[in-house]
């Protein structure tokens, strides 16, 4: 029996796409407009063809001549589109920004491909995303009734998931709670506490579950039981990579004079409070400024000085972001590219492509391999199932050959 197949749409670093090969899953094509994705995947002599277009520029048909599969054939098309319209760390233009059409052009290549299944991930923003963004002060400032709908928060998610809904596939999402589609990274051994949104779909029923969890806080009653591993840390992501000059960025030269005095695990809060002013600049809340007075709270990313025995948080694209620092627990430096890597868990022989900034980007924009492989679990998973009822699979050759992982005896001879 032949291998499960993905077609692989905004490949980026190719995180989701190593968790489902983990999984036994055959690369058929991948889609990303960034020169550097393509580069990568030569670099690290993957034979799948690549398609460096545009998604809006490349039509269904296309895509599966290159893949050489016909209409339905495909076992998943896997996505994470463009986050930026969505993103807390970005503009929040929502459907003003271009990048938000890549949504779209997703739900249509999954409509005119009809594979099995698909895979879609976005940043947590995207529950509130609204069609028409106005910025938190001017929406907090406002009562109930002078928000017009399209400025609502969720009103661009709610019409994208009628289109989702209208593909007519058995979805993940609970309506009820729309909350249980964020899923925390580090639930699933990944030394990084990273949220987002997964939508899974399965053109057979039943709906198709979520990847369960398998780590927690050191503190849950789970992992006190040992019902499930504890999350994993900085340290242990980090544990025997030699820091040798690795490439990194460089941090503002003026960053160096406080970031000395940030302890592991601190940020500007802990500076003496009349430098507090200075670092933080116009998101300092001096409450003079009555649309924004009392509203500019939190903020623990600027001069932020990682811990070694807690989660990195969310990897951006570049860690010298000013409101998301990413300083090494140990050093006055940022995190390198290695470093970055070993956290979004990605081998130490996986090569990036591009200059210094397009790698940080290909690696913080990834989605964790970690995370992938458990996605691709759960979708064998629920494929098994059902060709099990259906008596399409028999014996254990075909069941190995074909899956490539354990399942409960019970269920394989369901």
């Amino acid at each position: 029996m032949t291998k499960p197949t993905v077609i692989s749409l905004f490949t980026g670093g190719m995180g989701l796409d190593l968790g489902f090969e983990e999984k036994g899953f055959d690369i058929k094509v991948a889609l990303d407009n960034d020169a550097a994705v393509e580069a990568t995947i030569l670099a690290n002599d993957r034979d799948f063809p690549v398609i460096s277009k545009n998604v809006s520029k490349v039509t269904t048909a296309e895509i599966l001549s290159v893949a050489g599969l016909q209409v339905g054939e495909a076992t998943v098309v896997t996505g994470a589109p463009p986050c930026e319209p969505f993103s807390t760390a970005g503009n929040r233009n929502g459907f003003r920004d271009h990048r938000a059409s890549a949504v779209h052009s997703f739900i249509q290549i999954v409509r005119e491909s009809q594979p099995e299944y698909f895979a879609f991930e976005e940043v947590p923003g995207f529950l509130r995303a609204a069609k028409k963004h106005i910025s938190f002060y001017e929406r907090s400032n406002m009562r109930a009734g002078e928000i017009h709908p399209d400025v609502k928060l969720g009103s661009a998610f709610e019409e994208i998931m009628k289109e989702f809904e209208g593909l007519g596939y058995y979805l993940s999402f609970d309506p009820i709670n729309p909350r249980a589609s964020l899923l925390n990274s580090a639930d699933y051994g990944v030394p990084q506490k990273r949220v987002r949104f997964v939508l899974l779909g399965a053109r057979e029923g039943p709906a198709i579950d979520l990847p369960t969890p398998t780590h927690d806080a050191p503190d849950s009653k789970e992992v006190q039981e040992g019902a499930k591993g504890q999350w994993r840390t900085l340290r242990d992501a980090l544990d025997g990579l030699d820091y040798n000059g690795d490439e990194h960025l460089q941090f503002p030269k003026k960053w160096g004079q406080y970031l000395d005095k940030v302890p592991e695990g601190g940020c500007w809060r802990d500076l003496r409070k009349d430098l507090h002013a200075v670092v933080l600049g116009g998101a300092y809340d001096d409450g003079t400024n009555p649309m924004t007075a009392g509203k500019k709270g939190g903020r623990t990313g600027f001069l932020r000085r990682l811990s070694w025995d807690k989660p990195a948080p969310t990897l951006v694209d570049r860690p010298t972001h000013k409101a998301n620092c990413l300083c090494h627990p140990g050093e006055t430096r940022p995190l390198s590219v290695r470093e970055y890597a070993r956290i979004q868990g990605f081998d130490d022989d996986w090569i990036f492509s591009g200059s210094l900034s397009q790698r940080y980007r290909l690696i913080g924009q990834a989605t964790p391999v970690q995370l992938g492989t458990a996605i691709a679990a759960k979708i064998l998973e629920h494929r098994m199932e059902n060709l099990c009822n259906r008596g399409n699979v028999r014996t254990n050759e075909e069941q190995d050959v074909f899956y490539q992982m354990e399942f409960p005896r019970e269920v394989l001879l369901r």
